[in-house]
């Protein structure tokens, strides 16, 4: 018997997950827009209940649209499953939801995006969760922020709003010597760029929002598992590995196996808080990675011509962005993020705060908006916006200091991106 094909990249953003509709033969992924499936008979039923058959019951849990969209962002990123929700932010909250508990801690990094710092920092207190950030450069941190609560490292692959990259595979030593899952928010890389299973990590989160749908029309989550993970080697982590009392005392990571995560998330995470993905949205993100290779390729080539012209400008204090030569995290794009560092960073202005607001109200070309990721180029003051809730400190640690403006490079002509710059530069 022959070997089943390994297709490359390009080829699984087309098809990963996709087959012909077995009812009308249509090739694009049909929008299955219903709600509840009909079973066969009360034996159907009973079983898929039961979740010793696998099938749709409701589209709160699974849809067949979703579904194709989470086989192919698992497939793209190298895991064995996952599950797709109503937002990024939802998928942050269904990622710790199998693993945390009333004490519980993650540790977190400092360079994430703002609304994550106070997704951590405030709301997740709600649960009885609680968040330690620490700036995970500083490795000796990290470990000691590592109590017997910690349930897991939290951190973005290239960070929001800096394109800080991270080192994925010191962290994941820590996390692996700890016995703690590393869950990677790999939005900004997007699996062309990183894959961060590679790098050690166990889960991977991302806004599909952003680079994966790429033309800025729906919201989205998804969270997909490596599968890689004991979830049974000890007692932390008891929604997986003891008896589950809504299901007669089933045992997920005995019964599911390396689909423990994904059939948790499923039966427990959809089925009871309800983040889910709505059937429309999935279908654009499907239509939208069937490009992304395509896109992410040009964003990087213009992120790097971009970041270069505004490094040799006089007005321009620096240029956070891996890509260029003086950053201090380059020498991690050729291992963590080979194919580009991606198209999101900071410059910091010598005129300060108001220096930055006149930027942003000047541009032509860029949109002003609370997004990244889009086709077209973006551009927001983090500061007084998408890190306002933040202390000036937490500000700073973010990469959002009030002197300091984030770009979203899109897929425009790069010339055309630097002349609306050189304007707008030019009135501050």
């Amino acid at each position: 018997m022959s070997e089943a094909p390994q297709y490359g990249f390009d080829t699984l953003q087309v098809h990963a997950g996709a087959r012909p509709d077995p009812a009308t033969g249509a090739r694009q992924t049909p929008i299955y827009q219903t709600t509840a499936y009909v079973f066969r008979d009360a034996d159907h039923a009973a079983a898929l209940f039961n979740l010793q058959e696998v099938g749709y019951i409701y589209s709160r849990l699974t849809n067949p649209t979703v579904s194709v969209l989470a086989e192919r962002i698992a497939t793209l990123e190298g895991g064995v499953g996952g599950i797709c929700c109503s937002s990024g932010h939802a998928a942050q909250i269904m990622a710790l939801f199998p693993l945390m508990g009333p004490g519980r801690n993650v540790v977190a990094s400092t360079r994430l995006y703002g609304g994550t710092v106070t997704q951590f920092s405030q709301t997740i207190k709600r649960f009885g969760w609680s968040a330690r950030f620490v700036d995970t450069d500083d490795l000796d941190a990290v470990r000691a922020a590592i109590d017997e609560d910690t349930r897991a490292i939290f951190c973005e692959a290239i960070a929001n709003p800096g394109g800080y990259i991270t080192d994925l595979d010191a962290l994941a030593a820590i996390a692996d010597a700890a016995g703690l899952p590393l869950i990677v928010d790999n939005t900004t890389a997007t699996p062309y760029l990183c894959r961060p299973f590679d790098h050690g990590a166990t889960l991977v989160v991302h806004s599909t929002t952003k680079y994966l749908t790429g033309n800025g029309t729906v919201t989205g989550g998804a969270v997909i598992d490596s599968g890689r993970f004991d979830w049974s080697a000890s007692d932390r982590f008891p929604s997986l590995s003891a008896p589950e009392p809504a299901y007669h005392g089933l045992k997920f990571h005995e019964t599911f196996g390396p689909l423990a995560y994904t059939f948790h998330s499923i039966a427990v995470g959809l089925r009871d808080l309800g983040m889910t993905m709505n059937p429309q949205a999935a279908h654009y993100t499907l239509m939208g990675i069937e490009t992304l290779s395509l896109r992410m390729q040009r964003h990087v080539e213009n992120a790097v011509r971009v970041a270069s012209w505004l490094e040799a400008h006089p007005k321009v204090e620096a240029v956070t962005y891996a890509g260029l030569p003086s950053s201090p995290w380059h020498d991690r794009v050729a291992r963590i993020c080979p194919k580009g560092a991606g198209a999101l960073f900071t410059f910091a202005l010598k005129g300060g705060y108001e220096a930055c607001v006149k930027l942003v109200d000047s541009v032509n070309l860029f949109s002003h908006v609370a997004n990244l990721g889009d086709t077209r180029s973006l551009i927001i003051h983090s500061a007084s916006t998408t890190h306002r809730q933040l202390t000036p400190e937490q500000q700073v640690a973010a990469g959002a200091a009030p002197n300091v403006v984030r770009l979203s490079i899109g897929i425009e002509d790069a010339a055309d991106i630097i002349a609306d710059l050189e304007q707008a530069l030019a009135k501050v």
